[in-house]
């Protein structure tokens, strides 16, 4: 079974929660909105530490190397059967400086052309009911559960 690892980022402004979350690179993604942001994250193996894995993807996708206290989140399956474990961290970034990796495919499909893409052409700080509608509806669990962890601290 597939597994991913991946991290929630959020800050704080005027007491507000906001979310940090990634748009997809490629040609499939470029024209979609709604329902098809992500926490960054990626596939590990079992000889790796999950959240070791969250961290290096984040890094990947990023270009920023996150810190900080790191809570673990309940995990959630994807409607492929895929587990994606989360951290979320409270941790301030400037979204206009990430610098992705790369992945090449066949594009078009079929053209026996290859391109190469990021593997994320852009990334925000949404308030949550913002997020709630941008993510994957998969890993929408992820904000839910800090929001409600946040809430109880109060």
């Amino acid at each position: 079974m597939k597994q991913s690892a991946g991290i929630l980022v959020y800050k704080f402004i005027d007491k507000m929660i906001f979310f940090f979350l990634v748009h997809p690179g490629g040609p499939f993604w470029k024209n979609k909105d709604l329902e098809s942001w992500s926490i960054p994250k990626g596939e590990f193996n079992n000889e790796e530490d999950p959240l070791e894995a969250a961290k290096r993807e984040f890094q990947e996708e990023t270009g920023v190397e996150v810190e900080g206290d790191f809570i673990e989140l309940e995990y959630v399956k994807l409607k492929s059967g895929k587990i994606v474990h989360a951290w979320a961290v409270e941790f301030d970034l400037d979204e206009s400086l990430i610098k992705s990796n790369d992945f090449e495919i066949e594009w078009p499909p079929k053209s026996g052309k290859f391109q190469s893409f990021p593997e994320i052409d852009r990334a925000e700080w949404f308030q949550t009911a913002d997020a709630l509608k941008k993510i994957n509806p998969a890993q929408a669990d992820f904000i839910i559960q800090m929001v409600s962890k946040i809430s109880a601290s109060l």
